[in-house]
């Protein structure tokens, strides 16, 4: 599993969850997350969520620090398996932070309290299942209460090298854990 933390500002539309893109704005062909920091403003009609668009429910934040996966295979299920391992793990790494949140965790989505932290949502394309997570680091124009990573004196940066590292290690032993094992009857 490839990994790139990109650290000049990038902003996040929606646009950026679609086939190759890693590959083309990254260099990286094949199975890969990568991470960004930037505003989030998705107007419905880049929105994958279709409850989110059946209920007007815009996606705005003043910065966010943004994760893209992609994977090549086409299993939507799979892709959402996936989504909600990485919010969990993205929980277990904050709960470990001194002072961290005390967070909960709804579906695919993260909340201090009622202030939410997150937004994430997979998908699939043609080629392959993508995911993108957002953590609000400036929650300065959400249509809902945030919460922000800064709140808990955590690095974005220092997070999104730590949270790469560990989801690409995840998906590299999950992958060598199916090569282990014989098939029974």
């Amino acid at each position: 599993m490839l990994t790139a933390l990109h650290t000049d500002t990038l902003a996040y539309t929606g646009h950026q969850l679609r086939s190759h893109w890693i590959f083309e704005t990254f260099g990286l062909q094949g199975d890969a997350i990568v991470a960004f920091r930037g505003p989030c403003q998705v107007a419905l009609s880049e929105m994958v969520d279709r409850a989110d668009v059946f209920a007007d429910e815009a996606i705005e934040a003043a910065e966010m620090l943004h994760f893209i996966a992609e994977h090549f295979d086409h299993d939507l299920n799979r892709a959402v398996l996936r989504q909600r391992l990485f919010i969990c793990m993205i929980s277990e790494r904050l709960a470990r932070e001194p002072g961290g949140p005390n967070l909960r965790r709804e579906g695919d989505d993260l909340y201090v309290g009622d202030r939410k932290l997150s937004v994430s949502i997979a998908t699939v394309s043609p080629v392959s299942t993508l995911m993108h997570v957002g953590l609000n680091v400036d929650g300065t124009g959400a249509p809902v209460a945030t919460a922000e990573i800064g709140e808990f004196g955590i690095d974005p940066h220092d997070l999104a090298r730590e949270l790469l590292k560990d989801y690409s290690t995840e998906m590299d032993d999950i992958y060598l854990a199916t090569c282990k094992v014989r098939g029974v009857q």
